[in-house]
């Protein structure tokens, strides 16, 4: 059962602020007050705020205290989180710098990775590319209307899927892979074989997008150390067979950064450069809605990983949760309002069945947030 968030509002932590935690708590930063565009660089100069990466910047933050159980959520400004040196320094410097090209994609604006699903059980789409020649003209149609990334996957991990051999999924997805990587296609294979990983990357893939985190499959870390791909670490909870029966957090959007963080570090170690790496938080891997809603209203927080964060809640059973029952297809408003929020809270590529209309709902929001 998730644990009790206290909030409270801080407008000076200095001595008798109110913002008070023990040395042992682990302190987690989500930015706020996001301003894009020229005018970020100059209040940043200003020293009214800080930057996020790019030509972003924020002017506010949550910053969540955990120990004992319990967690704190204050909210402030960029100088009163500056004062909390050093318990912030970390979170700081990861969030400063621009991100490094992620899989030769740069990273200076939210992107677009279209979804190709070679299977004949997605939960939305399941059937309809179930031949090569099929997912190949309508990925380089998704190119066309704007996808910076094409994720080609050949086997379904919506809840309760069966799993597939990496044998065949190699047979689905292999020629898709080379034929769009031949058309100079950035290409991720969304796999957790170890197998099909390094197939897929020999035949052109340039990302492993990964539900386990590279966890499920002993030779996973090493197929992605040595074949050079990027990589794509997501949280689930479970199996896809059994991740939705009683998903349990003690506090979900921390409990996920938590893993994602051990992930990162564990990816490092193991020889893969973090320049390579990406998190996903996993929008409905094992989740209930309210752990959703609370992952994704924290979703910033993510970025103090100091890697790209992908946002993948398109056409997900989130949006029937809140909404009312509705079939995959009739999602698009939600998947848009999902894609819109997250590009504005930190994600830098959102994972989406339909490009054109997410390629033009991002750029309506990017214009608008550039304007004088």
């Amino acid at each position: 059962m998730d644990t009790d968030v206290r909030v409270e509002t801080v407008r000076y932590p200095t001595a008798g602020s109110g913002v008070a935690f023990s040395s042992s708590a682990k302190v987690y930063i989500a930015p706020a007050g996001v301003l894009s565009g020229p005018r970020a660089a100059g209040i940043v100069a200003s020293g009214r705020a800080l930057p996020f990466g790019g030509d972003q910047a924020f002017c506010c933050a949550y910053l969540a205290a955990r120990s004992g159980g319990k967690v704190a959520v204050y909210r402030m400004g960029v100088q009163e989180l500056m004062d909390l040196h050093p318990a912030v320094d970390a979170a700081m410097a990861a969030l400063a710098p621009a991100l490094p090209r992620f899989g030769g994609v740069a990273m200076d604006r939210p992107r677009v990775m279209g979804i190709v699903n070679v299977t004949p059980d997605s939960f939305s789409d399941g059937g309809e590319r179930f031949d090569a020649a099929t997912a190949i003209a309508d990925a380089l149609a998704m190119v066309e209307a704007g996808a910076d990334i094409v994720d080609v996957g050949g086997e379904s991990t919506r809840p309760g899927a069966p799993e597939v051999p990496p044998e065949e999924e190699i047979r689905r997805v292999v020629p898709v892979v080379r034929a769009l990587a031949e058309a100079g296609v950035c290409v991720s294979v969304d796999t957790r074989h170890a197998a099909t990983m390094a197939a897929a990357v020999q035949a052109g893939a340039r990302i492993v997008n990964d539900v386990t985190a590279l966890t499920g499959d002993l030779d996973a870390l090493r197929a992605v150390r040595d074949g050079g791909a990027a990589v794509v670490l997501m949280h689930m909870q479970g199996e896809p067979q059994t991740m939705q029966a009683a998903p349990e957090y003690a506090n979900a959007p921390f409990d996920v950064f938590d893993y994602l963080e051990a992930r990162v570090n564990a990816c490092v170690a193991a020889g893969i450069p973090r320049e390579r790496l990406c998190v996903d938080p996993g929008i409905g891997f094992g989740k209930t809605k309210a752990h959703n809603l609370a992952i994704l209203r924290w979703l910033a927080v993510y970025r103090t990983l100091g890697v790209p964060v992908l946002l993948g809640a398109s056409r997900k059973s989130l949006i029937p949760a809140v909404c009312g029952d509705m079939e995959p297809k009739a999602r698009l408003p939600g998947s848009l309002t999902l894609a819109l929020g997250g590009a504005r809270n930190g994600a830098n590529v959102v994972r989406v069945h339909d490009v054109a209309e997410t390629v033009q709902a991002l750029a309506i929001q990017a214009a608008v947030e550039r304007a004088e």
